[in-house]
């Protein structure tokens, strides 16, 4: 028998199963009515599941209002003294009902912060007491089109010797743990003593198990004297194959910062190579019966390559992930960046139709999704293209840098719009920052090309040219600074060979790339002079 026996009109079903959702994850046993066995009497099964259920948790709509069955189980529970309401349309309470507190749920997505939800997860707890929902659970309760990369940091490793050292140890995990769940794309948890056998951690697969997750984060701590080495491995439970593994040396003459510097490096890295991993697997799978997330990784892999057709295909993906699943702001703000992409590059017959729908994706986006930084963050970099509006871009990107200073990604992508707006000087400092935080995943490639520019603007030829030698990564406006840095070397030949790149790739002008990623007159001037110079022309005066 149930904890949670839940009433509703069949038409609300979808929404029956994100209550039932939200109230498993929170360790409670819950029946609907479409668990009913086949050789069982409907209803002999509801009469028994009513009487057992210590809390009846009544969905009221329009539909329901109408329904014989509905107020027969709500009679059932009030007389019971176990009922809970919730109103999901603002439909009228018939009566004794109307009389009886009653939570406003109209237009709840799932939120367990909403007001209204906790309203209904107090009642609940008042009537079948509280719970702690296992962490398997929580991740089994996940809607299946808001599924993420579940992720686990179990208990590191003290090598030191020396029990004393425990509390070090802890907090280490305890700053990680905390640094990655500012990602929003990340489901994180904290595994916690239990995973500890006879004083050693399990194996990532046996953690994985208990967890109920997909990636484990396993580490040691050895401190010596006053130095300590940090040795983290990322692994992906089901197969056992380490991901991703570093080890961190510093002094202990300040450990708190330590620790800050530990858990941003860890975190830093962590959400591009989980990605990196979940993209390949859902290249593997049938394109049929897909999630939202994964259409959306698919897009996101299409996203990276920089290409028409790839990018096209990328923005019909995340129309199908948002057709699914309406309210997933990461979709629209990945959808918003590349349709500037396709407004910038000039990919499209009609930019005005690709302009508005991303506009209308930038606003639904912050609207959902407005303290989760990695949308705030695409937002920001889709606006110089959708609306031209560098300032607001800068906010926002500020924004997103203070929801989640750790992210690689958030400082890449700060760091290319700081470009624009004519700060080198900044952009290199923040480019440097996420390559130092994600010095492996396909992202770092990004970096390394948008820090060549930096080194560019600052005037630092040599340096921007080795940068770029790093890299094949190529935009067509890639093509063209690298022609203008060679012409500002004196190398003509390369120049035109960079040029002719660009020119294949492009089907806009040099002048028309100036304006759009030089917006300011010194840069797009230093860009100008080095073409003309890559065409043995005189710079302008």
């Amino acid at each position: 028998m149930a904890d949670i026996f839940i009433s509703y009109a069949r038409s609300t079903a979808t929404q029956a199963q994100a209550v039932a959702r939200a109230l498993r994850a929170q360790g409670y046993g819950v029946w609907l009515d479409d668990a009913i066995p086949a050789h069982r009497a409907y209803a002999d099964v509801i009469e028994e599941e009513l009487k057992a259920a210590a809390a009846v948790v009544v969905l009221w709509s329009a539909e329901a209002v109408k329904s014989q069955w509905v107020q027969s189980e709500a009679d059932h529970a009030r007389e019971a003294g176990k009922l809970v309401q919730l109103n999901i349309d603002g439909a009228m309470l018939p009566m004794p009902f109307d009389r009886i507190q009653c939570a406003d749920l109209a237009g709840w997505t799932g939120d367990v912060d909403a007001p209204g939800w906790r309203r209904v997860a107090d009642s609940v707890a008042a009537l079948a007491g509280a719970k702690t929902a296992t962490p398997a659970a929580v991740v089994e309760a996940l809607p299946q089109s808001q599924s993420k990369p579940s992720l686990a940091v179990v208990p590191f490793a003290n090598l030191s010797n020396d029990p004393e050292q425990d509390y070090f140890v802890d907090g280490v995990v305890e700053e990680i743990v905390s640094a990655l769940a500012r990602f929003k794309s990340i489901f994180v948890i904290a595994a916690g003593d239990n995973l500890m056998s006879d004083g050693k951690a399990m194996s990532p697969q046996d953690a994985a198990r208990e967890l109920g997750v997909r990636y484990v984060l396993e580490g040691s701590v050895r401190k010596a004297g006053g130095r300590v080495r940090i040795a983290v491995h990322l692994v992906d439970a089901s197969s056992g194959a380490e991901i991703w593994a570093d080890r961190l040396d510093d002094t202990m003459e300040d450990v708190f910062a330590l620790q800050d510097r530990i858990a941003a490096r860890v975190a830093g890295v962590i959400e591009h190579a989980v990605q990196d991993v979940d993209t390949h697997r859902a290249a593997a799978r049938p394109t049929a019966n897909m999630s939202s997330y994964d259409l959306w990784l698919r897009a996101l892999s299409l996203f990276r390559l920089s290409r028409k057709a790839e990018m096209l295909t990328a923005i019909d993906l995340l129309d199908q992930a948002i057709a699914l699943d309406p309210d997933f702001a990461l979709a629209m703000s990945t959808s918003c960046v590349c349709r500037r992409q396709v407004i910038d590059h000039r990919w499209s017959d009609d930019p005005e139709q690709v302009r508005r729908r991303g506009l209308e994706l930038v606003e639904r986006a912050l609207w959902l999704a407005g303290e989760d930084a990695r949308v705030v963050c695409e937002v920001a970099i889709s606006l110089p293209g959708l609306e031209g509006n560098l300032d607001r871009a800068v906010v926002l990107a500020d924004r997103a840098l203070a929801l989640n200073p750790a992210s690689a990604f958030i400082l890449m992508a700060s760091g290319s719009l700081r470009l624009k707006c004519g700060e080198p000087d900044v952009a290199a400092k923040q480019l440097e920052a996420a390559m130092s935080l994600d010095p492996i995943s396909t992202m770092n490639g990004f970096m390394r090309m948008y820090l060549a520019t930096a080194r560019f603007q600052q005037q630092r030829f040599d340096e921007a040219l080795a940068l770029f030698r790093t890299t094949t990564l190529r935009l067509p406006i890639s093509y063209a600074v690298l022609a203008a840095l060679h012409g500002h070397l004196g190398q003509k030949a390369q120049a035109l060979e960079a040029l002719a790149q660009f020119e294949s790739q492009s089907i806009g002008t040099i002048e028309e790339a100036a304006r759009i990623w030089f917006p300011r007159p010194r840069e797009r001037e230093l860009f100008l002079d080095g073409i003309a110079l890559a065409e043995g022309k005189s710079p302008a005066a």
